[in-house]
């Protein structure tokens, strides 16, 4: 009797060595990874390091599955995560400076812009750390330092056209920037050209706060980093933008509104900045994965809640595709483009009215987690069993002269 029980004994020991053996882990982590399968490689991995903290290849294979979670996080616009995940994987490899960048990156991608500073100086004087180091200057409104940054960077990858672009787009802007006078309230931070009548900029920043509380409470969010605005003559406008002629404002990470010959806030200019606004919040809720018609939308409905323009009517058997709607505007001509605008406050006028702003929240976060369109919406009115064909049949079906067919034609 006592000799079964030692055996059962030994046989039990040996299974738990067995188990305990670091390799094992390690295969069983390595079939896990292949597969795809990460989040379980990684408690498989974590598991494995508490047991044998000094064995150097599960070390880096806990490393590796961090980084590739954070990759993953990156693709998906979960930047906060992402950035703890480089962070996880470089306490495991100290010494890899690209661990740094990466969670450098996906902080600015956060617009953490004090700790994403600290982490790319940290990655050194790579070409790429300097042309975020240069990004967040930009973004904060420092272009001679986001200048002396990317010429830096240029230096050491001159073939970069990229960041021969931005260098070229900060050149135009300096010279306008650098003779404007600041304004500032509690989220904006406005620079105007001096010549500007005096109150305007007061004006500006007063239905800027106004368009941050309508526009946040539709879209439900309320962004938290601090927004550059800028107020240019129309020349100065044209000059730094190299926008069409019939444009009314611009955001591309900073809203950029023409007021030359504007002596006090008018509803028109009211209404440009709500819809400018408007596309700051949809790009923070949609990293940019948004198409341009949902996204000038969103912003029509926002500005015409302040003035009402006139625009050509539409009719069902007269309509842009879908196709062309979901490129940029910025490449029609006036009246192409006024019916682009028109076409897409309908569309999207449509789906707040018929399903709500909730549903349009809910698209606007499924285009935030990487999908498309289609999916999103889909996702969203999952219980109206609907997809974006449907709502657009829907919709052209609303229009005057509306004809049945193809949703996407």
């Amino acid at each position: 009797m006592l000799d079964r029980a030692l055996l059962l004994a030994l046989l039990f020991c040996a299974g738990t060595a067995l188990a305990a053996d670091p390799t094992t882990y390690g295969t069983k982590a390595q079939q896990l990874i292949t597969k795809g399968d990460f989040p379980q490689a990684l408690e498989e991995l974590k598991a494995a390091t508490s047991r044998f903290p000094y064995d150097l290849e599960l070390k880096r294979q806990l490393a590796f599955t961090y980084s590739e979670l954070a990759k993953r996080d990156l693709q998906a616009g979960r930047y906060a995560q992402a950035a703890e995940n480089f962070k996880q994987a470089h306490e495991l490899i100290p010494d890899s400076k690209e661990l740094v960048l990466m969670r450098g990156i996906a902080l600015y991608l956060n617009k953490d812009y004090a700790a994403a500073r600290e982490e790319l100086i940290q990655a050194g004087e790579g070409s790429e750390s300097l042309v975020y180091q240069g990004k967040i200057s930009y973004d904060t409104g420092d272009l001679p330092g986001a200048l002396e940054l990317w010429r830096r960077a240029k230096e050491l990858d001159p073939a970069n056209k990229v960041l021969t672009g931005l260098i070229e787009k900060a050149e135009r802007e300096l010279p306008v920037e650098s003779r404007m006078d600041k304004g500032y309230s509690s989220m904006f931070d406005l620079a105007f050209d001096a010549e500007l009548p005096p109150g305007l900029s007061a004006e500006v920043l007063d239905a800027l706060e106004s368009a941050y509380n309508t526009v946040g409470a539709d879209l439900g969010v309320f962004p938290t980093t601090r927004i550059p605005v800028l107020l240019y003559t129309r020349k100065d406008y044209s000059s730094v933008t190299a926008g069409p002629d019939w444009s009314g404002g611009l955001y591309d990470g900073k809203i950029r509104l023409p007021v030359g010959g504007i002596t006090r806030l008018t509803p028109q200019l009211r209404a440009i900045i709500f819809h400018e606004f408007t596309h700051v919040v949809v790009a923070e809720l949609t990293r940019g994965n948004v198409p341009t018609w949902f996204n000038e939308g969103l912003a029509e409905i926002e500005g015409r809640k302040e003035h009402v323009p006139r625009f050509p009517e539409v009719r069902g058997n007269h309509l842009i595709p879908m196709a062309t709607l979901s490129k940029g505007f910025t490449g029609m001509a006036g009246a192409e483009a006024g019916l682009a605008y028109q076409q897409s406050y309908l569309m999207t006028r449509f789906m707040v009215d018929r399903y709500g702003w909730y549903a349009v929240q809910q698209v606007l976060k499924y285009l935030g987690q990487g999908n498309n369109m289609d999916a999103a919406v889909a996702k969203a009115l999952s219980d109206y069993s609907l997809d974006l064909n449907g709502v657009v049949r829907e919709w052209r079906e609303s229009l005057p002269g509306a004809v049945s067919g193809d949703a996407s034609q």
